[in-house]
């Protein structure tokens, strides 16, 4: 396939004039804001502690809660256009799938190189991951979601590789009491409501849409529940929370740049797909004073998740249901010693998981009807960490931390071992393992350096983050392999940054440079296998300028290679891939947003314009198929008709624009989730 030239013109001339006038990471994403305020951010991840965002010695981005009402997100690709290196890829629905400072990355355990969490605990057990867990949260009513790219701080574990999106909830002050209704293209309605009572919060929504494509559409349920309370010494936080989805499932589109075309974007090939899920989530936080200079908080928690599923983008269509329970504990420590602050942590998880997958109809001897797999896993992990920060001068810190790790899995099969098949097959799909148990001991740990003025930071920082295997990598084996004899993924990576910001003008910097080793791929024989290398270089950029009392604008950018740094044969490549591009992974992305606040100069009314890019991206490790990338403008707009009531709009893919989601190249053919055509969505907010 040739490149359209004319296409990449223009977007590195985009690209280039984001980053050199708009470019990016702002430290506070809200409506227009004075800059002196953004230097006072606050950032809860890096430690499970309020710590001040400018003088952070990691790459961070926020997404705060006034933002995430203008958004009105639909879907979380949405929310992570907005931040620099991230791309959240959209499938039909309220699939996705994530990148940050990486490639998209597909296959059983790739979901394992992210860590998606609420209020600092994983939504998904560590070794039960999911590609699809953005769904679960409730990005609407959130109070900030807060991301820490490339390997994250000591906090964090397994699946804190490339990075962490971490979803903080609305704090009971923080919650309106209000009521919304909203009402779009293609049958989409959403109400959603909110309310406090003296230390307690409660936030709900419930939406439907009726699809862009033929037989697709979802309904979805989400709310929270949130606590903080003063109990003697004692402060007391707890969330409960929970979402469902039923969901009718379009697949891919086929043929070469199909998205073009209006009929065909309206296709689905798969009416019998869907997707069911559940997810439940809970925990209750302790914390109170230790002595003088110290603190000590204690997190007991639940979770629960349950997915049943149709694998529409397999010919035999094998139905999945999974699920796993978990009880789990954080505790932690810290406090100040002269020049020394620390912390110090235990974190405690037991997860009991099960898989089924079935099959209906007969396909072939190798994808017999019947059951495919049946197993549980009991997985224990076990963690402890510290974390010290020098203050050297005024002006000068150094950070490091160490964190040890061991996880467990507990195999049981509970059907025949080996071979799904008839012993007549010549090439079996599936093969089922015997009982095991496996174990996994790893580690993470960072050092940074920082320099520090009254609006500036500049930092550099190395940092080493790993992924343990995940079940389905290590139990869900094809084609005879009997055992999986994988370690876990590491990545090391070194970084440096700046950000700051002058009167109206605010901004961050970063580059860095990342080397995956021991990655897990399915090799040509389908075998799960390890040992393979990857790198990841970039540079990231955002921004945000206050023009004038009205007029502000706000932006990010980010160029990266991804590549293949070791000879090996993944399935579908042929000969060496080593030193090629890693597919779906656009070499630079990013979005910019005009924003006008007319309220302190006439009517009480707000918009914001926005543009975004993928540049295009290659689709196979051999590089011969790609994808040309696309741009796309949305509009958002609010009207304060009254001191209680406002009016909202939001208005996607204004020129509407033929695109592709994501784009695939598989089993011989463009495969294509098409993005949605021109929506609207008009919406009425009470306050109460």
């Amino acid at each position: 396939m040739r490149p359209n030239h004319s296409l990449l013109r223009r977007q590195s001339a985009s690209f280039a004039v984001a980053i050199a006038a708009l470019s990016v990471h702002t430290l506070s994403t809200g409506q227009p804001v004075n800059p002196q305020d953004t230097l006072e951010t606050v950032i809860v991840t890096a430690s499970r502690l309020p710590s001040s965002a400018l003088t952070l010695p990691v790459a961070w981005s926020a997404v705060d809660q006034q933002t995430l009402e203008r958004i009105a997100p639909q879907h979380s690709n949405q929310v992570f256009n907005r931040v620099a290196g991230a791309w959240v890829s959209r499938g039909n629905g309220q699939e996705s799938l994530v990148s940050l400072r990486s490639p998209v990355l597909t296959g059983a355990g790739s979901c394992g190189a992210f860590m998606t969490a609420q209020d600092g605990i994983s939504m998904r057990s560590s070794g039960f991951c999911n590609v699809n867990q953005l769904f679960d949260a409730n990005l609407l009513q959130a109070g900030k979601v807060e991301v820490l790219k490339g390997p994250a701080t000591v906090v964090f574990g397994s699946n804190a590789q490339h990075g962490i999106i971490n979803v903080l909830t609305r704090s009971v002050s923080e919650t309106p009491n209000a009521v919304s209704v909203e009402a779009g293209s293609r049958d989409y309605y959403r109400l959603s409501a909110s309310g406090a009572f003296d230390s307690v919060a409660l936030s709900a929504q419930t939406s439907r849409y009726g699809g862009y494509q033929d037989a697709s559409g979802y309904e979805q349920q989400k709310a929270t529940m949130r606590i903080d309370h003063e109990w003697q010494d004692w402060r007391v936080q707890g969330v409960l929370e929970g979402s469902h989805l039923d969901q009718e499932t379009a697949g891919y589109i086929d043929g070469f740049e199909a998205y073009k075309d209006d009929d065909a974007r309206e296709e689905n090939g798969n009416p019998e797909a869907y997707r069911n899920a559940w997810s439940g989530r809970g925990y209750l936080g302790f914390s109170r004073a230790w002595g003088a200079n110290a603190e000590i908080a204690i997190r007991p928690y639940w979770r629960s998740n349950s997915m049943t599923f149709l694998q529409h983008y397999l010919p035999w269509q094998a139905t999945e249901s999974n699920r796993h329970q978990s009880l789990g504990l954080q505790a932690l420590a810290n406090g100040l010693t002269g020049k020394l602050t620390w912390l110090a942590g235990i974190d405690v998880d037991h997860t009991q998981g099960s898989l089924l997958e079935t099959q209906a109809e007969f396909f072939s001897p190798n994808q017999p009807d019947g059951i495919h797999y049946d197993y549980d896993v009991d997985a224990d992990t076990l963690a402890g960490f510290t974390h010290l920060t020098w203050q050297m001068s005024d002006r000068w810190s150094l950070d490091g931390g160490i964190r040890l790790e061991e996880t467990r899995y507990d195999y049981s099969n509970l059907t025949g071992s080996g071979s799904a098949c008839a012993p007549t097959a010549s090439a079996c799909r599936f093969f089922r393992p015997d009982s095991r148990k496996d174990h996994f001991t790893d580690w993470t740990g960072n050092l940074a350096i920082s320099h520090h003025t009254d609006s500036t930071t500049v930092f550099g920082r190395v940092a080493r983050g790993f992924r343990a295997p995940q079940t389905t990598e290590l139990y869900r084996l094809q084609s005879g392999q009997q055992v999986a004899d994988i370690d876990s993924e590491t990545m090391n990576s070194a970084e440096i940054g700046v950000r700051g910001g002058r009167q109206r003008f605010s901004y961050d910097l970063g580059a860095y440079w990342m080397a995956k080793e021991d990655v897990i791929f399915q090799d040509r024989d389908r075998y799960n296998v390890s040992g393979a290398e990857t790198t990841h270089r970039g540079f990231e950029a955002s921004l945000s300028w206050q023009l004038s009392d009205v007029w502000s604008i706000k932006g990010n950018g980010s160029y990266a290679r991804h590549r293949y740094d070791s000879d090996i044969q993944l399935l579908g490549s042929r000969g060496s891939i080593e030193g090629n591009d890693i597919d779906t992974a656009p070499k630079h992305f990013g979005s910019v947003q005009l924003l006008a606040d007319f309220s302190d100069t006439g009517p009480a009314v707000s918009a914001e314009l926005e543009w975004l890019w993928v540049a295009r991206y290659w689709l196979d490790p051999n590089n011969q198929h790609e994808y040309d990338g696309h741009e796309l403008l949305n509009l958002r707009a609010a009207w304060n008709v009254s001191p209680g009531v406002t009016v909202t709009l939001v208005a996607t893919n204004l020129l509407d624009t033929g695109y592709a989601e994501r784009a695939d190249f598989g089993f011989g053919s463009y495969r294509y989730f098409v993005g949605e055509p021109r929506s609207a969505v008009v919406g009425v907010a009470l306050d109460l």
